[in-house]
């Protein structure tokens, strides 16, 4: 199965106008094996949002973009959770490198909901 054959078994299924620019953004990733799924989706979404970041494309007309850009890494943890022992870690680097792009120097993520420049409280620390 291959990441595209993948994607289109999820239910319950995206919109056809999200389901086509996932396949845009993922490009030839698309035919790569499903197992690759989890770093595949999360690396064509943080392309996204560092391209939305750069552009400082937070307005209503990339409302798309930044639908498929969560799409992305919400798919890239459903694929992942076929290996629950290496979610925690997962989600950890997954947080620093989304979290860096509002850092790279392509601008500030007003109104961007990616979590740019937010630490998250480790699960296994008390409160």
């Amino acid at each position: 199965m291959t990441v595209g054959e993948w994607l289109r078994t999820r239910l319950p299924q995206p919109p056809a106008a999200l389901m086509g620019r996932l396949s845009d953004v993922l490009g030839p990733d698309l035919g790569l094996p499903a197992e690759q799924a989890p770093e595949v989706c999360l690396r064509a979404g943080e392309r996204l949002a560092a391209e939305l970041l750069g552009n400082n494309s937070t307005s209503r007309e990339s409302a798309l973009d930044l639908l498929t850009a969560d799409a992305l890494v919400t798919y890239a943890f459903e694929a992942a959770s076929s290996t629950p022992s290496e979610i925690d870690a997962r989600a950890a680097a997954a947080m620093m490198r989304i979290a860096a792009i509002g850092g790279a120097g392509v601008g500030v993520g007003v109104g961007v909901g990616v979590g740019v420049g937010v630490a998250a409280p480790r699960m296994d620390s008390p409160a």
